[in-house]
């Protein structure tokens, strides 16, 4: 079955929105009422929960990107086209903004609204990689899930599993977004853009590398399903 640009849209918009209120929601949440105490375990725990939402609700309508560094991935592997790339971007970034003005409204205005944050005791030379390498495994993950199994059986587990796990264990050192809509939103309402620079480039690097990696694959598996 398929779905028109309105209901993919649609879709992307709401899952992004509960992505960006789960993951900058956490952050805010933490440190208004537990003074971060709950610290990375919890915020990354979020997402998790968001992207099992998102997957298993919307991943047969849109294929669940919610980030605009996995619509890219998905547009060079050829699963959407260019017109429909405007849709998802449209879409995310909206969904990311209504999620930022909630938070805001509802939750509270500390840590930033959640915005992302690399550590400077770290060097660029190895902030920059980190994040790229963030979200190249997170494309890689999507792309194994949807090339073998399709967004079926564990897919939001494993989706959502490599999200929480490079926000566990890599965030100390980069901030681990992965999504530039996620950390465009917190960062326009709380006017905080020192580090945004790094979400708007090295997603987008780490996400098309793994979509160059996995087109021949596509593009082998279409064939075959035409012959």
């Amino acid at each position: 079955m398929s779905y028109s640009n309105l209901q993919i849209f649609t879709v992307e918009l709401i899952g992004t929105f509960i992505l960006v209120v789960f993951a900058t929601g956490s952050i805010v949440y933490d440190a208004e009422i537990f003074d971060g105490e709950l610290g990375i375990p919890f915020v990354a725990l979020a997402p998790f929960i968001a992207l099992n939402i998102g997957v298993y609700s919307f991943g047969k309508i849109s294929l669940a990107h919610f980030n605009p560094a996995v619509t890219i991935g998905y547009y060079i592997t050829g699963h959407i086209s260019k017109l429909q790339v405007l849709y998802y971007f449209a879409a995310e970034i909206i969904g990311a903004i209504l999620g930022s003005l909630f938070v805001m409204l509802f939750i509270g205005k500390s840590a930033n609204l959640g915005a992302n944050a690399f550590n400077p005791e770290f060097p660029l030379s190895l902030i920059f990689p980190v994040e790229i390498l963030a979200s190249a495994m997170l494309m890689g993950v999507i792309f194994y899930v949807v090339y073998t199994k399709g967004l079926r059986g564990f897919s939001g587990i494993a989706i959502g599993g490599i999200v929480g796990l490079d926000i566990l264990f890599l965030a100390s050192i980069s901030g681990a977004s992965m999504n530039p809509a996620r950390a465009l939103a917190p960062a326009l309402f709380s006017g905080v853009f020192d580090d945004l620079w790094l979400y708007w480039t090295a997603p987008f690097v780490g996400t098309a590398i793994i979509g160059f990696l996995f087109r021949k694959k596509f593009q082998a598996q279409r064939r075959s399903n035409y012959e």
